[in-house]
C-alpha cells in the first residue's frame, strides 16, 4: 500500500529537474549594461570599442566587461549610476548614428541559455524607470474624420455636377444645402452609395433643401480605434529611438496609452520624443539632372538633394505631390502581377486628385517617398543642456509609376516583405492620428527599484520561514515533507515565470507571498485528515491512504474557486492587478501539484510498503 508506480516517480523527478534548470538563471547576477548598435551608416567595430573605452576611462566610469557581435557592443557596469552616466556621455561622443539601449545582462552560462533558460524580466517598480499615462483626444480624431468626409463629399458632388452649397460642419453633422428638391434627392442617392458609413437625413428648411450626415456609431468606433492603434504604433516607433530595451506601450481603456520604459531616467527626453512631429512627402525624382553635379554644389533651381536610408544621394523635384497628412490608410502585401512585396496606400480626395494629375503626366518615371521628422535634440554644451529643433529628412522608398492612379495605389520596387511592412508602418505612423496629452508621469529611480527587490525578497523569505517553522513544529516529519514541497513550489513558480518570460512586479511578488501561505493549506487538510483516521483506530498505512483520498475533493474545490478569481482579475484588471493574477494563477496550479503529488511521492518513499507502528505527525 502507498506506493507510486515507477513512471509517476520518474515524472516527479523529471519535473523537479526541469523546474530547477529554468529557475536557476534567476540566481545569477544581472549587470546594468549598455547595448550599443550602429545604424545603416555606422558599424560597431574595434575602433568604435576603443573610442568607447577611451571616453569612459576619461570620465572615470569603470567597465566590468564588454562583448561584441552582430554590429553591437554590450558594455557591462558595476552599478546603475555608472550605466546612466555612460549613456549620457556616449550620446555626445558617438553622435546620432549610434543607439545606446539601457538593459540588464546576465551571467547565465551558455549551456543554460542554449536550453532557453533565461531570467524573468523585472518590472518598472523593481528595476526603476519612467511611467507615462497618455490621453488621446478622441474628439479631435472624430473632427478630423468629419473634415475628411466633408472634403470627399464636396469632390463627389462636383464630379457628378450636382450644384449645391459647400458642405459645412455644424456640431457633429455635415450639412449640405440645395435650392432644388430634385437635385437634393439625386445628391442624397450619390452620397448614400459612396459613403455607407454615414447616417443621412433629408429635410426642408424655409426654401432650402438640406442633407445632413453624421458618422454612424460603428464608424465612430472604427475612427477611435484607428486613432488609438495608430498613435500606439507611432509612439512605439518613437520610443524605440530612445534606446530602451523591453519598453511597454499598451492600450489602457478606450482612449489612453501607457508607456513604461524600464531603466530610463530622463523624462524630459521622453517628452521630446512623444511630442515630436513627423510627416511624409511624395516627390518625383529629377532624372534630367546629374546627382554628381548636385553633389558638387550645382543643384538645379527646381530640385533638392536628399539621401536614402543607406546613405545614397538622390535628386528630387522640389514640388510636393502629396504629404502624409493626406494619407488615410496604408497596408503591406504582395503585388498580384509580379508577386513582389508592395504597400497599398489610400489618400483623401484632395490628395487623390493631385496624385492622379501628376501620375498621368509621369508614367514610367520614378517617384520617391520622403520621411520628414522634426524633433527637439538636447545636448550638453559647456555643462549646460542646450535644446534645438532638428529636422531629419530621408528617402525611404523609390519606385516607378507604372500607370496613373489616384485615391488608392501601390508602391512597389521594395526589397523584401519586411521592408514593405516597415514602410506601411512608417506611412501609418509618420504622424499622430490624434493629439495626445500626458496626464500622468512618474519616475522610479534605480535605488528605489533595488529597495523594492530587497523588500520583496525579504517578504518571501520571512513568509516562507515562518510557515516552514510552523509546519515542522506542528506536523514533525510530515511537516518536513510539506516544507520540501513548499520549496519546490517556489522553484516551480519562478521556473514557469521564467519560461514564459513574464515580467515580475511588486504585485507579482505579493502573489507569490500569498501563494506560499496558501500552498500549505492542502497539506494541512491532508495531515489533519490522517490524524483523524489514526484517531478512529485506522492503521498508519490506511490513514495515509485515506487522508490523501478523502481530502482531495475539498482541496480541488477550494483551489478551483481561487483559480476563477485569478482569471477574473486577469481579464478585467490593469497592469499591476494582472501581474498579481498571473503569479496567483501559476502558484495555485504548482501548489496543487506539489502538495498532492509531490508530498505523496515523498511520503510513499518514507513509509510506503513498510510495516509502520506509528506516524510522526
Amino acid at each position: 500500500m502507498n506506493r507510486y508506480p515507477l513512471w509517476k516517480n520518474i515524472l516527479v523527478v523529471v519535473l523537479a529537474l526541469i523546474g530547477l534548470i529554468y529557475a536557476m538563471p534567476n540566481v545569477f547576477d544581472q549587470d546594468p549594461s549598455l547595448e550599443i548598435s550602429g545604424s545603416r551608416r555606422a558599424s560597431v567595430d574595434a575602433q568604435t570599442e576603443t573610442t568607447i573605452r577611451t571616453a569612459l576611462s576619461g570620465a572615470n566610469i569603470a567597465i566590468k566587461s564588454t562583448k561584441s557581435g552582430d554590429n553591437k557592443l554590450l558594455v557591462r557596469f558595476q552599478d546603475s549610476e555608472s550605466q546612466l552616466r555612460a549613456k549620457e556621455l556616449l550620446e555626445t561622443t558617438l553622435g546620432g548614428d549610434y543607439t545606446q539601449a539601457l538593459t540588464l545582462s546576465t551571467d547565465v552560462p551558455g549551456w543554460l541559455r542554449s536550453m532557453g533558460a533565461l531570467p524573468m524580466y523585472l518590472g518598472l517598480d523593481l528595476r526603476g524607470g519612467i511611467h507615462v499615462l497618455i490621453d488621446v483626444d478622441m474628439d479631435a480624431a472624430l473632427a478630423q474624420a468629419m473634415e475628411r468626409y466633408t472634403g470627399d463629399i464636396r469632390t463627389e458632388l462636383r464630379d457628378k455636377k450636382l450644384r449645391g452649397s459647400r458642405p459645412s460642419i455644424e456640431g457633429d453633422l455635415i450639412v449640405i444645402k440645395f435650392k432644388e428638391a430634385d437635385v437634393r434627392d439625386k445628391a442624397l442617392e450619390v452620397i448614400g452609395d459612396g459613403f455607407r458609413d454615414l447616417i443621412l437625413e433629408s429635410k426642408d428648411d424655409e426654401g432650402d433643401y438640406l442633407i445632413t450626415a453624421k458618422l454612424s456609431p460603428t464608424e465612430q468606433r472604427a475612427v477611435k480605434k484607428f486613432a488609438l492603434d495608430q498613435n500606439i504604433t507611432t509612439l512605439r516607433n518613437r520610443v524605440n529611438a530612445l534606446g530602451v530595451s523591453e519598453p511597454v506601450i499598451q492600450q489602457q481603456g478606450d482612449r489612453r496609452i501607457v508607456v513604461q520604459l524600464p531603466g530610463a531616467q530622463d523624462p524630459s527626453k521622453l517628452k521630446e520624443l512623444l511630442g515630436a512631429t513627423a510627416t511624409l512627402e511624395y516627390r518625383l525624382e529629377d532624372t534630367e539632372h546629374s546627382v554628381e553635379d548636385a553633389l558638387a554644389g550645382k543643384v538645379p533651381p527646381g530640385s533638392k538633394l536628399y539621401k536614402t536610408r543607406d546613405g545614397r544621394p538622390i535628386l528630387l523635384q522640389k514640388r510636393v505631390i502629396v504629404t502624409g497628412n493626406q494619407i488615410t490608410d496604408a497596408s503591406s502585401g504582395f503585388d498580384q502581377r509580379s508577386g513582389g512585396p508592395m504597400v497599398s496606400v489610400s489618400l483623401d480626395s484632395q490628395g487623390a486628385r493631385r496624385m492622379r494629375t501628376v501620375t498621368t503626366e509621369n508614367v514610367n518615371k520614378p517617384m520617391a517617398v520622403v520621411f520628414i521628422e522634426t524633433r527637439k535634440d538636447t545636448r550638453i554644451v559647456d555643462g549646460e543642456p542646450v535644446t534645438r529643433k532638428v529636422q531629419v529628412e530621408e528617402v525611404i522608398s523609390v519606385a516607378n509609376i507604372l500607370e496613373p492612379f489616384g485615391r488608392r495605389f501601390q508602391t512597389t520596387g521594395l526589397d523584401s516583405p519586411a521592408e514593405a511592412h516597415d514602410l506601411a508602418l512608417l506611412l501609418r505612423a509618420g504622424a499622430l492620428a490624434a493629439p495626445i496629452d500626458i496626464i500622468e508621469e512618474r519616475t522610479i529611480g534605480p535605488s528605489l527599484g533595488q529597495d523594492n527587490i530587497d523588500q520583496g525578497f525579504a517578504s518571501v523569505v520571512i513568509g516562507l520561514a515562518l510557515v516552514m517553522v510552523f509546519m515542522v513544529v506542528y506536523y514533525r516529519v510530515f511537516g518536513l515533507v510539506a516544507n520540501l514541497a513548499l520549496l519546490m513550489n517556489l522553484v516551480f513558480i519562478v521556473a514557469v515565470l521564467s519560461m514564459l518570460q513574464a515580467t515580475l512586479t511588486l504585485p507579482g511578488i505579493a502573489g507569490i507571498v500569498l501563494t506560499v501561505g496558501m500552498a500549505v493549506d492542502a497539506n494541512v487538510l491532508i495531515f489533519e485528515r490522517i490524524r483523524e483516521e489514526i484517531g478512529v483506530g485506522s492503521t498508519p498505512q490506511a490513514s495515509i491512504y485515506a487522508g490523501y483520498e478523502k481530502a482531495l475533493s475539498t482541496i480541488v474545490d477550494a483551489n478551483i474557486t481561487t483559480l476563477i478569481a485569478a482569471v477574473v482579475l486577469f481579464s478585467f484588471g490593469t497592469g499591476p492587478i494582472k501581474g498579481f493574477a498571473v503569479t496567483l494563477f501559476i502558484g495555485i496550479l504548482t501548489s496543487m501539484f506539489t502538495a498532492i503529488v509531490g508530498t505523496r511521492a515523498i511520503v510513499n518513499l518514507v513509509y510506503g510498503g513498510k510495516r509502520v507502528a506509528k506516524l510522526s505527525i
